[in-house]
């Protein structure tokens, strides 16, 4: 009885946000929120819509219905207007029996409730933060004929994260998906253009668990790279699986540096999505790529994909994002602290992350971790120490120097970009982008 006392109407729907997060991975609407507190205090649809300048159909039909189906799911028994207290009382009940469970009969450690934040967020994690509505963007994209997503963000900023989570609700629409990382493909492969294209055929083939047959479709004689490449994917890959093929090609500025790969492939793939505008056959074909950095190559305009499609460009968390990352790992910084955290790392997920695993695993305090921050025995050594190392390495030449003028000048700086290779550019700018560069320009 006391128990139904005490569950009030701000704990509901602190309950209800909490589980429709936790379950489904999206936040109620205001007006879903709306109608949960009109229920709450036994309003009809019709006080509700009086109250709200709503229609009652609007109300009823449509947020009511989907609320409840919502909480349906979340909670997994059916839920309506007149018995979702109840649903709500005996998950507020099966959560008080979990936490006295794991923190009084078998008490685990931190380290085993809170997972280290090693690069992407899987799916289904808690720690994953929606980006305003990006995600529902890109999954309305996805589902469209001959579709063409590009995600742009510096590295550990989320790009992995967003690209499995579109090929996850491509494939709840029943599609095939394949996902390939171009960061683990040997350098002997990505400077070839023709070991590069049947690399791709191969793994394409593989994922999708069709029979090997480039022998069949390969004719070297006559067709270049490109031609049997397409001429793969048009007679024989698509056409087996005879359903829309997602294909995800993560870290593709890994190829940025080799101009004999980068003209052609990227021209046979902004070839492929433009086919898809007048051929039934590669509609069927949707393409997600990411990339760590500006597109610093000598593409066509024509030929090039980074001009074409959906540009996705993922930004740093802002302020509320932080303080909502913070509540998931168990720290509870107030507005101070989470602005002397963002003032050392911005918003950058990872850096973020990394610090709020700190503090909650080791019980250090953020004071003392925001001092050692930039030295080597703080949290982001490793970070600072890769930087480091691609400062002083061939492939960056150039962009010590420029960097040290962008860091110390009190003002703007202009760079001539003919002075910096293509993968100091890259550098430059995923490095601009973190927050500790003082640590390393003077080393």
């Amino acid at each position: 009885m006391n128990s139904k006392l005490a569950f009030t109407w701000e704990k509901a729907k602190q309950l209800t946000e909490q589980i429709v997060f936790n379950n489904l991975r999206e936040h109620l609407k205001d007006i879903e929120l709306d109608v949960l507190r009109g229920s709450w205090q036994s309003l009809t649809y019709e006080k509700m819509a009086e109250q709200y300048h709503l229609s009652v159909s609007y109300l009823r039909g449509d947020v009511g219905f989907h609320l409840w189906r919502k909480l349906s799911e979340a909670l997994g028994e059916e839920v309506t207007k007149s018995n979702f207290k109840g649903a709500l009382e005996r998950a507020s009940q099966r959560q008080l029996l979990l936490y006295i469970d794991s923190n009084v009969k078998q008490p685990k450690s931190p380290l085993a409730e809170l997972p280290f934040p090693d690069g992407s967020v899987p799916l289904g994690s808690a720690f994953y933060v929606e980006r305003d509505g990006l995600e529902s963007v890109c999954y309305e994209t996805i589902v469209k004929p001959a579709s063409l997503i590009r995600i742009k963000a510096p590295k550990l900023m989320g790009k992995t994260s967003l690209l499995t989570r579109i090929l996850a609700h491509a494939e709840s629409q029943n599609y095939q998906t394949v996902y390939l990382d171009l960061s683990s493909v040997e350098r002997a492969i990505l400077t070839n253009l023709d070991k590069f294209v049947l690399w791709l055929c191969f793994m394409v083939g593989r994922k999708l668990k069709l029979e090997n047959r480039l022998k069949d479709y390969w004719e070297t004689e006559i067709l270049g790279s490109n031609h049997n490449c397409t001429v793969y994917f048009e007679e024989y890959l698509l056409p087996q699986i005879n359903c829309p093929l997602v294909l995800g090609l993560d870290e593709v500025d890994r190829i940025f540096p080799y101009n004999q790969v980068i003209e052609d492939f990227f021209g046979m793939l902004r070839s492929w999505h433009e086919k898809g505008k007048i051929s039934e056959q590669w509609k069927q074909l949707r393409l997600v790529m990411a990339h760590s950095t500006e597109v610093y190559i000598p593409l066509d305009m024509n030929q090039s994909p980074f001009n074409a499609g959906l540009p996705v460009a993922l930004r740093e968390f802002d302020h509320k994002q932080v303080i909502d990352l913070a509540h998931l790992h168990g720290v509870n910084w107030n507005d101070t602290q989470v602005k002397e955290l963002m003032n050392i790392v911005g918003g950058h997920p990872y850096l973020l992350r990394l610090a709020m695993y700190e503090v909650y695993t080791t019980k250090t305090t953020l004071k003392q971790l925001l001092q050692d921050a930039s030295t080597e025995a703080g949290i982001y050594s490793n970070h600072l120490r890769w930087y480091l190392e691609m400062l002083h390495s061939e492939e960056a030449q150039g962009l010590k120097e420029a960097l040290k003028k962008v860091v110390t000048s009190l003002e703007p700086v202009e760079l001539d970009s003919l002075d910096l290779s293509a993968n100091a550019k890259c550098l430059l700018y995923n490095g601009l982008r973190d927050y500790s560069w003082s640590a390393i320009v003077s080393t």
